[in-house]
């Protein structure tokens, strides 16, 4: 009865948030008070100290993302913060508790906000909850990408487009660890210096170079292992020609528009290619494998081996400026939203 009373006496009953109501531009995005209720079976309510803003919260607004989100909704898909209540049959957290996740239902532009339990995630003691926002779903998206979606080891060569961005700034730190070469791609002669302080051996400026002619040339016309594309229409094709056989495109986003269709029996003239679409979604659907994820980037980082990339800070309020400045690819590294 006791520790009921605690619990209770610390759950926030309203927070602000961001609801939209139909697809579109940042304007479809409205500030609004909403009611906060008590947490159900298996979920834990949350305050938010930071929240991490991703190119997916983009393609949910405008509803390009499948399947879209049933209206009205909420956005964001990650944040940090700490427990303030927990439902019943919840064991894994406790109130007081600081906890980050990423997935769940849509909903982390907020100040406060009820989660499944099983997508939260202690955090270590030593790791700022601004840090572990830069970084957690970055984090594990690269985490899942070189581990398990294309298991990379010291010797390989990859090409990583948006070098210069979060999750390549990232991926270039972790892949130099692992004694893996990356060649990266940037769009400015200042993004090209970001993309060598993290870890890329190579770097192209694809609006003075052609990526491909490079690639082959760094490569000695053989190729590279894989390619990790976030661009989409733009890079797609030229992906695929800079692959050596039985390479791996892995296309994982499309900032600049929807990847055009593929002839399969292409994959077979360039050269018994792979493509694969993955989703961080059915790489940390399993709760062991999720934790496990978790485990190893929260060791990178505490190792040093990783470390976030320049962060820019918004107030929450700001999300829609914030969205506009990323999609106008007006920002470098981890974007959070501050509440």
């Amino acid at each position: 009865m006791t520790r009921d009373w605690q619990v209770r006496s610390q759950m926030v009953q309203s927070a602000s948030a961001f609801r939209f109501s139909e697809y579109g531009g940042t304007s479809v995005l409205a500030w609004r008070e909403v009611d906060l209720p008590d947490p159900a079976a298996g979920e834990v309510q949350l305050r938010h100290e930071a929240i991490g803003l991703n190119y997916i919260d983009i393609y949910h607004r405008k509803g390009i993302y499948a399947p879209p989100l049933s209206l009205p909704a909420g956005l964001g898909v990650e944040g940090v913060g700490v427990v303030t209540a927990v439902g019943s049959g919840v064991g894994n957290v406790s109130v007081g508790d600081r906890v980050a996740y990423v997935g769940g239902p849509p909903g982390a532009y907020a100040t406060a906000r009820n989660i499944p339990a099983v997508r939260a995630l202690k955090v270590p003691d030593a790791l700022t909850s601004e840090i572990v926002a830069a970084l957690i779903f970055k984090g594990l998206t690269v985490e899942y990408l070189i581990n398990r979606c294309v298991p990379l080891s010291g010797g390989d060569t990859v090409l990583w487009h948006a070098a210069a961005g979060g999750v390549g700034s990232i991926a270039a730190q972790w892949l130099r660890h692992k004694g893996v070469t990356v060649i990266g791609t940037v769009g400015s002669a200042d993004k090209a210096e970001i993309a060598r302080s993290k870890g890329c051996a190579h770097v192209i400026n694809y609006r003075e170079e052609d990526f491909r002619d490079r690639v082959r040339e760094i490569t000695e016309g053989r190729g590279v292992r894989a390619v990790f594309d976030a661009v989409g229409a733009d890079t797609f094709a030229g992906s695929l020609d800079c692959l050596r056989p039985r390479g791996t495109l892995v296309s994982f986003g499309e900032a600049s528009g929807p990847v055009p269709p593929l002839k399969v029996a292409d994959l077979g003239a360039k050269g018994s290619l792979f493509v694969t679409r993955p989703s961080i979604a059915h790489y940390t659907a399993d709760r062991s494998e999720y934790e496990a994820a978790a485990a190893n980037l929260f060791d990178a980082i505490g190792n040093g081996f990783i470390a976030a990339p320049e962060v820019t800070t918004y107030a929450l309020g700001d999300a829609p400026r914030a969205q506009a400045d990323m999609e106008g690819r007006r920002t470098t590294g981890s974007v959070i939203l501050l509440p």
